[in-house]
């Protein structure tokens, strides 16, 4: 189950982050060969579905989150347009390359251990978990996976925020995690480490808490019908 979940997760990341169609359903995943079939598996059909399209607006949108943060002086329109006239398009999808290879073995580490805590809980209680229950274990899974995958966020951020025309900025993740390295060490790789592991916590607990309790609730609705 664990392998299940690891494959599962990743498929999604790698399908929402290349728009794959929003219609989908779980029994269009159902019909398809054993491969995809994996996403059928558990929560990871809702994830998918819902994450979708995520990355078609994501990168662009942090591209410009990241750059308005750091020019104070400058609004967010006249940041996205500066970056379409120097760079074009390219310039908004900078760190696309980086932000997959983010969420990946983010998902990889979070779903199973999320699984894995909430069976080890419903095992010590000797019931299911209840859903505040299942938001306990997914925001400490989604703390863990975002402290494991910090360095390939602070890589991720240096590509989108490196000069144009910059060996940085050509999106190589390891070259720009080995200059961060030369420069700061240990701690430049897991620079902003708690305050990124404090919100991904806190979104573990709201998102993955919410999905157990609507699962739970549709499943219930399901059993009442003739």
């Amino acid at each position: 189950m664990p392998v299940k979940h690891m494959l599962a997760a990743s498929a999604g990341e790698v399908w929402r982050c290349w728009g794959l169609n929003p219609g989908l359903r779980t029994y269009q995943a159902r019909a398809l060969p054993l491969s995809y079939n994996l996403l059928s598996e558990g929560h990871t059909v809702v994830y998918s579905h819902r994450e979708c399209v995520a990355c078609l607006i994501r990168v662009p949108s942090e591209v410009v989150k990241q750059r308005a943060q750091v020019s104070a002086s400058s609004g967010t329109f006249h940041i996205f347009s500066n970056i379409l006239c120097q760079e074009g398009i390219q310039g908004l999808y900078r760190g696309y390359k980086s932000t997959v290879l983010r969420e990946i073995p983010f998902s990889l580490v979070q779903f199973p251990l999320w699984e894995s805590l909430k069976a080890l809980w419903s095992w010590r209680q000797d019931h299911v978990v209840d859903s505040w229950q299942s938001g306990v274990c997914g925001a400490f899974a989604g703390g863990f996976a975002a402290a494991v995958t910090t360095p390939l966020d602070v890589a991720k951020t240096r590509i989108m925020l490196a000069k144009a025309g910059s060996s940085t900025a050509s999106g190589n993740v390891l070259s720009a995690l080995h200059g961060v390295w030369r420069t700061q060490g240990l701690s430049g790789l897991f620079a902003g480490v708690f305050p990124r592991m404090a919100a991904i916590s806190l979104g573990g607990f709201i998102f993955l808490g919410a999905y157990d309790q609507t699962r739970s609730f549709l499943l219930e609705l399901g059993r009442e019908r003739p």
